[in-house]
């Protein structure tokens, strides 16, 4: 079985020549009251989607074939909770509400995860792996933009959880074993990749602090994402999808 690489667009996500905000620690960068509340948009965002990948994860170990595969998923959703706790907690030291924090971005994530709903234990798996991967590689994408503490802590928290190895491993014996699989769990991954793609998108475009950090910066200090450079990171995003496909045994 293969060795699932991580396929990160951005697995080094420190700016090689680092300048602006991203060469600051919180404490210089946060002067700045609008990347103060870039970063606590950021962080909301990160923490429902950590609290709700747990609640889902637990929900799919009631699908799981074995006693082995539930107690695996059990220990994933344990992962993603405690994730969880250290943006919250995060937010707390930097004096933001964390339940104020996460509440612009609960519908949207609610929804992601209301229409694409797995109907099978397959399904759920490649959910976890691709849709997750993606989020994970737009977030590392951003990641390139903050300060040095807040980065630290998103990559932290965007650290794989096991489920990727334990998806491909699973996913590829169901083809072996049923090559039919094959072509539907291909189509659900392409309908996954656009919705996750598009939730990436919304999560920017619906709060102007978080565009404005990507796009052009904040106050002069961060150099952000040209739109040419946005294209590019979607297509890397994009090629590294390809990638867990090939992982996985199914055609992009």
């Amino acid at each position: 079985m293969p060795t699932v690489e991580n396929a990160s667009p951005a697995d080094d996500s420190t700016p090689a020549e680092a300048t602006g905000i991203a060469s600051q620690d919180w404490a210089t960068a946060s002067a700045s009251p609008q990347y103060r509340a870039a970063v606590v948009d950021l962080l909301g965002a990160l923490a429902y989607g950590e609290l709700a990948a747990f609640e889902r994860l637990a929900e799919d170990a009631k699908l799981a074939p074995t006693l082995e595969d539930k107690a695996e998923l059990a220990a994933m959703a344990s992962a993603e909770f405690h994730h969880f706790e250290r943006l919250r907690d995060r937010l707390a030291t930097i004096e933001a509400e964390p339940t104020a924090a996460m509440q612009p971005f609960a519908q949207g994530v609610d929804d992601f995860h209301r229409q694409t709903a797995p109907s099978d234990w397959l399904e759920g798996l490649v959910k976890a792996y691709v849709g997750d991967s993606i989020a994970s590689d737009f977030y590392r994408e951003v990641a390139s933009h903050l300060d040095t503490d807040t980065r630290a802590l998103v990559l932290g928290v965007l650290d794989d959880t096991g489920h990727g190895n334990f998806a491909v491993e699973k996913v590829r014996a169901a083809i072996e074993a049923d090559p039919r699989c094959g072509g539907r769990l291909a189509l659900w991954a392409r309908r996954l990749m656009g919705e996750a793609l598009s939730q990436a998108q919304r999560v920017v475009a619906e709060r102007d602090a978080l565009s404005t950090m990507l796009v052009g910066g904040v106050d002069g200090m961060a150099a952000g994402f040209d739109l040419a450079a946005v294209g590019e990171m979607f297509t890397r995003i994009t090629k590294a999808h390809t990638k867990r496909m090939a992982a996985l045994g199914l055609a992009a």
